[in-house]
């Protein structure tokens, strides 16, 4: 048996300590340490339910090995929250009717955010792109990328707020 290590993860903003074996990924590690708005999908990197930003970078968590990551900033679908108010990608998930079940949907926010942080006027082949990477069986994507569109022009300024 590999001999766990005590390490310290920034996630969402606070330190939090967790036993971590050597082949530990970030997403059993985080939904150890009761993350659970980070999704368990596939577990293989194809359907993007377990993504996280690390140091503003959309990755898989479950393709990630959790000691990678230490010393480095995690943001989950909760740590997008601004001064406790919902993101604005979340508002406009919300208003637009971009989420469905919700599985899927941290994921996907993640990944938007990813991509607005990025470029903050991505063209709609730029949104589609960045979501390649998270499926989703109830919607037809297209409130998903209007949404993403939506929320890019108010993080600008240029919307109104949802």
């Amino acid at each position: 048996m590999p001999t766990k290590k005590r390490m310290a993860l920034a996630i969402n903003g606070r330190t939090r300590q967790a036993e971590v074996a050597p082949n530990a990924t970030l997403l059993e590690t985080l939904r150890d340490l009761g993350c659970f708005e980070v999704k368990s999908g596939c577990e293989k990197g194809d359907c993007g339910a377990c993504a996280v930003l690390v140091d503003g970078r959309a990755v898989d968590s479950c393709l990630t090995l959790a000691w990678t990551v230490e010393g480095k900033q995690i943001t989950t679908v909760e740590g997008l929250q601004l001064d406790g108010a919902r993101h604005p990608l979340q508002e406009t998930f919300i208003a637009q009717g971009a989420i469905q079940c919700g599985f899927c949907t941290p994921g996907i926010l993640i990944a938007a955010k990813s991509l607005l942080d990025r470029n903050p006027r991505p063209s709609e082949d730029e949104v589609r792109q960045a979501l390649s990477g998270n499926l989703c069986r109830c919607t037809g994507y297209t409130k998903v990328f209007e949404a993403v569109e939506t929320a890019a022009a108010v993080m600008r300024g240029e919307g109104a707020k949802p």
